[in-house]
């Protein structure tokens, strides 16, 4: 007997379960898009399968909806694998274990893959079903999505014909998420000269910063340790004089670092302590609230490196203390949305060169490339260059949605509430598609997961039964 049989809805849960028998980790996913594929060619059901396992495939229209526009149910087919400690499964060649603890679905000693498993099991739900009215459904399947949205990237969209896309990749029940930052990786890189210096060689940290996700908890106004880096160096500099050996901080770009070091030849030592003492009283001051463990730090001795010269001295701390930043821009239709940042995440010191790599981030295209050209400009000035990689579009709010009216009427109907629309300062697939397909109208709903990319994650078995109802309905209204 399987775990889930006795649970409603039945096909969906059947479905999920069937997946996770099957091993399919981020770069593990072909024998999952083949199984997707086996499911379309056991019904008859047209279907598309590419080089990076992607799948489509396209159900079409029941009896009285022939004329209706297509409706495409996206999700992804890759589940972020971990494991608790002690657990010895082998994620890549085995199945979950699944089991029920009251209204919660989870797999023993390992995540559950309900990001975004549940999507894949209800489209494949309606696909199956041969009592459900709808029109044209095009249900696309995704991989790689958890390292980079790499499948979304490069799926040829050309079989769909449908403008209106339900994704079921959100996390919580009663959101409707309607807009995402697209973004890049945007690298500088300083070139630097080195020459002799004399002097006392110290290192110079700014430590015990809160840091954070550059998309979720960017507008909360923390410190970035490798800007604070630059305003203490900027500082230091003023009082004596000194050459950078090296800069180095941050692990992620699209993390906010809390920790960056200097290391310094200094010709006043006092002096630079001094400054940086300063420079740490109104520092403490103004990140009081968001930072409150913020030190700087000075300590005698670091590398023997042979310093960076005057000139490339100069052009760091000037790249440190000048390079935009943080929150760019709001959104005038979303209160309190950030539209458009950037985070300087990585700083790294090489022999000849000093690189800064920054997450960038805007739900408005114009602006990220706003951002891009800013970048090109002041490191074209200092005799730098910028690189970009991974870019991706944004998922601009769309004030007339059909599709948000229908699910939002829908919702109130089954609920007795209203939803909440929110847009979020990250990036979703749902960006890559309105990218390729102009005119998208698009909405991202999911039923309630916890703790999710861990070995505790859960799904609410109500809340899938909510969701599906909800969805059902919302294929049957679209005439």
């Amino acid at each position: 007997m399987s775990v889930l049989e006795q649970l409603e809805p039945k096909s969906v849960m059947n479905f999920f379960e069937q997946m996770c028998a099957i091993p399919h980790g981020s770069r593990n996913t072909k024998a999952i898009s083949d199984w997707c594929v086996a499911f379309a060619k056991e019904r008859g059901l047209e279907y598309h399968q590419d080089e990076a396992n992607n799948v489509i495939i396209i159900k079409e229209a029941t009896p009285g909806y022939e004329s209706a526009e297509p409706v495409i149910l996206q999700g992804h087919l890759d589940m972020v694998c971990e494991k608790a400690a002690g657990c010895e499964k082998d994620m890549d060649r085995e199945g979950l274990d699944l089991a029920v603890d009251g209204d919660y679905v989870y797999a023993k000693g390992t995540t559950l893959g309900g990001d975004d498993g549940i999507a894949v099991a209800m489209a494949m739900a309606v696909l199956d079903a041969d009592d459900l009215p709808h029109p044209r459904v095009e249900a696309v399947f995704t991989t790689d999505e958890e390292i980079g949205l790499l499948g979304a990237a490069v799926l040829d969209v050309s079989p769909l014909k449908g403008r209106k896309m339900l994704n079921l990749d959100s996390e919580a029940e009663g959101i409707f998420t309607v807009s995402c930052a697209g973004g890049n990786t945007s690298t500088c890189a300083l070139p630097v000269s080195r020459e002799h210096f004399d002097g006392t060689a110290l290192t110079i940290r700014v430590e015990g910063l809160t840091g954070g996700h550059s998309g979720a908890e960017i507008h909360k106004g923390r410190a970035n340790a490798n800007m604070t880096l630059g305003r203490v160096l900027q500082a230091a500099a003023k009082h004596s004089a000194l050459r950078i050996q090296s800069v180095d901080g941050g692990l992620k770009d699209n993390a906010i670092p809390v920790a960056s070091k200097a290391c310094v030849v200094a010709a006043d030592a006092a002096a630079v302590k001094a400054a940086a003492a300063e420079m740490e009283t109104a520092l403490k001051n103004e990140f009081r609230v968001t930072d409150p463990q913020l030190a700087v730090v000075v300590e005698d001795g670091c590398t023997d490196v042979v310093p960076m010269d005057a000139a490339s001295t100069e052009k760091v701390i000037c790249m440190l203390t000048c390079m935009p930043n943080g929150v760019q821009a709001m959104s005038a239709e979303i209160e309190g949305l950030v539209q458009t940042s950037l985070n300087l995440g990585i700083l790294t010191t090489a022999e000849q060169e000093v690189r800064a790599g920054f997450c960038v981030r805007s739900s408005v295209d114009s602006q990220k490339e706003m951002l891009k050209a800013r970048l090109e400009t002041l490191m074209g000035i200092l005799g730098g260059s910028v690189t970009f990689a991974g870019d991706y579009t944004g998922w601009q709010y769309q004030e007339n949605s059909p599709l948000r009216d229908l699910m939002v009427e829908v919702y109130r109907e089954q609920y007795g509430c209203e939803p909440k629309v929110e847009a979020i300062h990250a990036g979703l697939e749902c960006g890559l598609f309105a990218g390729k397909m102009p005119g998208l109208d698009c909405v991202s709903i999911g039923p309630d997961l916890l703790e999710i990319h861990t070995p505790r994650e859960k799904m609410s078995i109500s809340s899938v039964q909510r969701i599906w109802r909800f969805v059902t309905e919302v294929l049957k209204r679209s005439k």
